[in-house]
């Protein structure tokens, strides 16, 4: 019978969409080896950049930090408009096939600037770098045109692959819902495999051989990734877009306002408008007592006019009660998204001051010769990341599950919180290695780079602390921060609350600008000295470090206020479920 059962229901799905042929399986190969040889391509070329743009393009540390700041920050805020048009009117196909082009054409322009010599200031030799020759404005005119690209395609990319690959399985059988949880977890292990060669591999090409050969590797790649891409075309399922939920968003806000005159009623959940399409994604949203303003999109008034299907005439001045309740999520959702985008500024740092800090530490591996790059060091970060995710999955959660009776073991919140008091001690540790890196520069230098200064006699390997943690935090607040958008957001939403992720870090990387550039003016003429110099000997950044420890702290108390306020969606106690057949009645009375 069961057997019978599934081969029914697998039919059933097949008569539901018979315009779908779901070939999940055969289109993986083209699937995978798009997404890894996209990831291969694009990460190793962004770890990086921020030592080429000082070396290469002979620009200062200050200088290359805010571009690959303002660089990160746009290209994360552009996934929430790759997602918009995506969603609204291009579909995924389109939008990928498009955005893997440009990743591949700015990929492209970024190798030329190292191959041709016109491209590029000339070699700075052994002068320091306030003295080297600065790029002309038509070679930093055809830089920012390969960045400009490269953020185009990540746009498109980040916020569609994932949700491409999903397409490819029938997720209302059991083979597909197999297949689906298959691609998570290749998705995810392609993502570990390209970090890992990106940081080792490609790294040391462009560090040690050449970065002309360097660059070349991953353009080369990502065009291997646009090829597998377009191969796979007669194979996979190309889904139609089906609109943005961003108009209903901004619908019912423009409704409230209209009646914002209205006085609310005592008992919303009987007297409100609440049509449910049919055909909707969103599970049933249960009325809440929070943000009561917006429940004025839903009064029906004698001018609002209901069409024969129940919903509204006229959607800019007469919204659902589900449709008000798919906003309050969102509404509750930014302060928690707020303090997460604050916790990504230690992210931010480590990812550079972190390889400026690297740059100067003795990165001789035991008594060889070979000089780890200091971008490779963030590798630290992906495998305290990847042995403590199972650890955690495995071992942890049960035994906190026995306590809490929690499935997670603890509260998706309660997991952020733990993360942003890691990065508090991550900002910590860093400080306190960065000083006795500085002391032993001065006292006991093991060698003189002409560009930055003396080397100190502190191993490199000192760093691993501080990026362990960073990556033991990242598995608590990121990991977390990707879960909490997936279930706090409605169905339709679930593209925008992706986004919201990548959007944090954006804003991220603005704060840090701003705030590297705050800090580089107001202590140029301190008594302390300048915190952020060239040589980071001459400089403070380890007062640097517990400023931003300090910024945590203070941030860690907001979040935990937001989350003693913040009510998850559909477990509030003071939410009313809509009894279907009241409002069927009810919802033709208008209240004035």
């Amino acid at each position: 019978m069961e057997q019978g059962d599934m081969e029914k229901n697998d039919k059933a799905a097949t008569t539901e969409e018979p315009q779908l042929n779901y070939r999940g399986i055969k289109a993986m190969p083209f699937v995978i080896g798009n997404e890894t040889f996209e990831k291969l391509g694009t990460i190793g070329t962004s770890t990086n950049l921020l030592v080429y743009l000082t070396t290469v393009f002979n620009m200062t540390s200050i200088t290359a930090t805010l571009l690959i700041n303002i660089f990160s920050g746009t290209t994360n805020f552009a996934t929430l408009l790759g997602a918009y048009l995506c969603d609204t009117y291009f579909g995924r196909y389109n939008t990928l096939g498009f955005a893997s082009v440009a990743s591949f054409l700015g990929m492209l322009l970024l190798c030329l600037t190292a191959a041709i010599a016109k491209l590029h200031p000339p070699h700075c030799g052994t002068k320091e770098i306030g003295n080297c020759p600065g790029p002309t404005p038509w070679q930093m005119a055809f830089l920012l045109s390969s960045l400009g690209l490269l953020v185009v395609g990540a746009g498109g990319i980040r916020p569609c692959n994932l949700a491409f690959g999903a397409d490819q399985f029938n997720p209302n059988t059991e083979s597909g819902k197999r297949g689906i949880s298959s691609f998570f977890n290749w998705y995810y292990f392609t993502y570990t495999f390209a970090m890992m060669v990106s940081l080792t591999f490609i790294v040391y090409v462009q560090s040690n051989v050449s970065w002309a050969w360097g660059l070349a590797i991953p353009t080369f790649l990502m065009l291997l990734s646009c090829v597998l891409f377009f191969l796979g075309t007669r194979i996979y399922v190309i889904l139609k877009p089906e609109g943005s939920p961003l108009a209903s968003i901004v619908q019912v806000v423009v409704a409230a306002v209209k009646k914002r005159q209205l006085k609310l009623p005592e008992q919303p959940w009987l007297s409100l408008f609440n049509h449910i399409p049919t055909s909707t994604i969103n599970s049933k949203l249960p009325s809440t007592n929070q943000f009561r303003f917006l429940d004025k999109a839903a009064i029906i008034t004698p001018e609002d006019q209901v069409k024969s299907d129940g919903s509204a005439a006229n959607p800019w001045r007469l919204c659902s009660m589900q449709q008000v309740e798919q906003v309050k999520c969102l509404m509750r959702v930014i302060p928690i998204w707020v303090a997460a985008s604050i916790y990504d500024v230690v992210i931010v740092q480590q990812k550079t001051y972190g390889v400026f800090q690297a740059l100067q530490f003795d990165r001789r591996l035991g008594n060889t010769n070979f000089t780890i790059p200091a971008a490779s060091y963030i590798i630290f970060t992906m495998l305290a990341l990847t042995i403590w995710i199972p650890v955690y999955d495995r071992i942890i959660c049960p035994t906190l599950r026995r306590f809490t009776g929690k499935e997670g073991g603890i509260t998706v919140l309660q997991k952020m919180g733990v993360g942003i008091a890691l990065a508090i001690i991550t900002m910590l540790v860093s400080a306190l290695v960065e000083e006795r890196r500085r002391t032993l520069a001065i006292t006991k230098p093991v060698g003189i780079d002409p560009r930055r200064g003396a080397i100190s006699s502190l191993s490199g390997m000192w760093l691993i602390p501080q990026l362990s943690l960073l990556g033991l935090s990242e598995a608590f607040t990121v990991v977390g921060e990707v879960e909490f958008y997936y279930k706090q957001f409605p169905e339709n939403m679930r593209s925008i609350g992706g986004s919201f992720l990548f959007v944090g870090l954006a804003l991220s990387s603005y704060f840090t600008s701003f705030l590297v550039t705050v800090i580089h003016r107001t202590t140029s003429g301190a008594a302390t000295g300048q915190w952020l110099p060239e040589d980071l000997n001459k400089g403070r950044l380890d007062y640097f470090y517990y400023l931003i420890a300090a910024i945590e702290v203070a941030n860690l108390g907001y979040f935990i206020i937001c989350a003693k306020w913040y009510k998850y969606k559909g477990s509030d106690t003071s939410v009313h479920e809509v009894d279907m057949g009241k409002m069927q009645s009810e919802k033709e009375k208008p209240l004035v």
